[in-house]
């Protein structure tokens, strides 16, 4: 299976609005991404041990569907 990818999202004005107006309120620049492949459905407890894996690595990760 090949290696997902993310890519630029394409946005609408408004949703383009509505992310300039968190940057401004957290002060920091946002990039919005969009999935090749879809994310994975994941439970609560996955999306759990998901966080403290991206902590203890210091990166981030993002789970495709198979």
């Amino acid at each position: 299976m090949p290696t997902p990818t993310i890519r630029i999202a394409k946005l609408d004005t408004e949703t383009i609005d509505k992310i300039q107006a968190m940057e401004e309120e957290l002060g920091h620049s946002i990039l919005a991404l969009e999935p090749y492949y879809p994310p994975a459905q994941l439970t609560d407890v996955q999306v759990s041990r998901l966080k403290a894996l991206e902590q203890e690595l210091g990166v981030v990760l993002l789970a495709y569907q198979k």
